[in-house]
């Protein structure tokens, strides 16, 4: 192991059922998400029963987003988080999706999202001091290093800014981990499969819960935003398995 491997914080080991090593993972993970890109809203809103638009437009509206923000959604996806947000700030704001895979901003310009960036959470191309906050909607266990990522959200918000992370966290309980994990790796990669005639997103699906498992706890999550600089950093717990992640970023004086 070198000693960028020994300091790297991933959000998870290497998975095997998917890639061999590290330097392999976003590679693979960003051929999943291209090829599954067309059918991932219509998954997510099947899995969610169809209140997950709402339950994210609650996180931004909790996490203080207003008229008039200018907003960085890192790991936009198909742009879900983009749009609500978007919706929010209305005409005098901005909001900016960033993602990885062409595919998936290319669903997000199909919903509305008006602004996309081809780029990673750990190398944004951006100035620093740009944005009012930035959001992640259920993509932090797809980046390659914690602590890589946070410092880069930390420096392109302005003083005062506002991280919002948003994520799936594994249940306390056992009975509901299994249930958990038989839902998310079981039923809905099969109705992928079913509904979707989608082999490659059955895959991602069974991934997603994969990650999910094998996440660091979510104590790890936060020491690792307090490490960055960022002040009040902190984990807001909701229907037991939705994290939400945040910290401010320092005034200057």
């Amino acid at each position: 192991m070198t000693k960028d491997e020994q300091t790297r914080l991933a959000p998870h080991p290497v998975l095997p059922d998917y890639y061999g090593k590290a330097e392999d993972r976003r590679t693979r993970v960003d051929e999943m998400f291209d090829s599954s890109a067309e059918h991932y809203d219509w998954i997510t809103d099947v899995m969610s029963f169809g209140s997950g638009r709402m339950y994210r437009r609650q996180a931004l509206l909790r996490a203080g987003i207003k008229a008039g923000d200018k907003v960085l959604d890192v790991g936009a996806g198909t742009g879900v988080v983009s749009w609500l947000a978007q919706q929010i700030v209305g005409e005098e704001g901005l909001v900016v999706a960033l993602d990885p895979s062409k595919g998936m901003l290319s669903q997000a310009v199909k919903l509305g999202v008006e602004h996309t960036s081809m780029g990673l959470g750990e190398a944004l191309p951006f100035p620093d001091d740009t944005f009012d906050y930035l959001t992640m909607g259920f993509a932090l266990r797809h980046v390659a290093d914690l602590g890589a990522a946070f410092a880069e959200y930390q420096r392109v918000l302005k003083p005062g800014g506002k991280i919002l992370l948003l994520e799936i966290t594994r249940p306390e309980g056992k009975i509901a981990t299994a249930f958990l994990k038989f839902y998310l790796k079981i039923i809905i990669p099969n109705l992928a499969k079913i509904f979707r005639r989608s082999a490659d997103s059955k895959v991602l699906m069974r991934y997603y819960w994969d990650t999910i498992e094998q996440c660091v706890p979510p104590a790890t999550i936060v020491e690792a935003l307090k490490a960055t600089g960022l002040e009040q950093s902190k984990r807001a717990v909701v229907l037991s398995i939705f994290s939400e992640y945040t910290g401010i970023k320092p005034a200057r004086v």
